[in-house]
């Protein structure tokens, strides 16, 4: 009986975890969707990378400009509403001195040996506007990034910047260029920005949970005063 009554207060008390969670979530999705449609602002720079929080920053709008490093693409495979490809991520060094990577926007998979190849010398001078993004560490699903045979799976930031060798300050996050028009490879804008929101779903079935142990634990009571009597 104490122990059906601790699963009650148990559930109960999920419940009200939820529904703390969903109002943490709601404040989170309100809070990147004013950042995305907010005027671009000038990227971070080093005085600010140590107080950087995915919480913080994430989704930002940025602008960035400077030139970028050209013969240092590094293709990162994609799966996007184009299908299957690659995100070309080229870094750029910007006129304030530090270097981001810039994930110029998605290829095909047939256009892979192009971007592999592109560039030499000094590029032109750029301005670029997109979303902060917060690096990608590791790899992607059951797949982990290979620097020594170039496959990458996400975009880790300090491991791509080692591998290309980059120097001097790295900025801790990449940048996703906005739309670059239909007609041009790579194809920025294809940002997903999307939040999984189902803590008013769980809350409902802890609760009810809590409910039908309550009401268990209620006809257990009624029938033993019933049979006392």
């Amino acid at each position: 009986m104490l122990l059906a009554l601790l699963g009650v207060l148990v559930f109960v008390g999920l419940g009200v975890w939820q529904l703390e969670r969903r109002v943490w979530k709601l404040d989170l999705i309100a809070r990147v969707d004013q950042r995305i449609h907010a005027p671009a602002v000038a990227a971070p720079g080093p005085e600010s990378w140590s107080g950087m929080t995915a919480a913080g920053y994430e989704y930002s709008h940025v602008r960035l400009a400077g030139r970028f490093m050209d013969g240092a693409n590094t293709l990162v495979q994609a799966v996007t509403e184009l299908g299957g490809g690659y995100w070309v991520l080229t870094p750029m060094r910007t006129d304030r001195g530090f270097v981001v990577l810039v994930n110029r926007g998605f290829i095909p998979q047939e256009r892979k040996a192009e971007f592999e190849s592109e560039g030499s010398g000094s590029s032109a001078p750029a301005t670029i506007d997109g979303l902060l993004r917060v690096t990608e560490p590791g790899g992607g699903f059951l797949r982990n990034n290979d620097a020594a045979g170039n496959r990458w799976y996400s975009r880790d930031v300090a491991a791509i910047a080692a591998a290309r060798g980059l120097t001097g300050d790295v900025a801790p996050y990449f940048v996703d260029a906005q739309a670059s028009g239909i007609d041009s490879w790579p194809r920025g804008g294809l940002t997903v920005v999307s939040f999984r929101n189902s803590h008013l779903v769980y809350a409902l079935t802890w609760f009810t949970l809590a409910a039908m142990l309550a009401f268990a634990l209620a006809r257990l009571a009624i029938g033993g005063r019933g049979r006392q009597g």
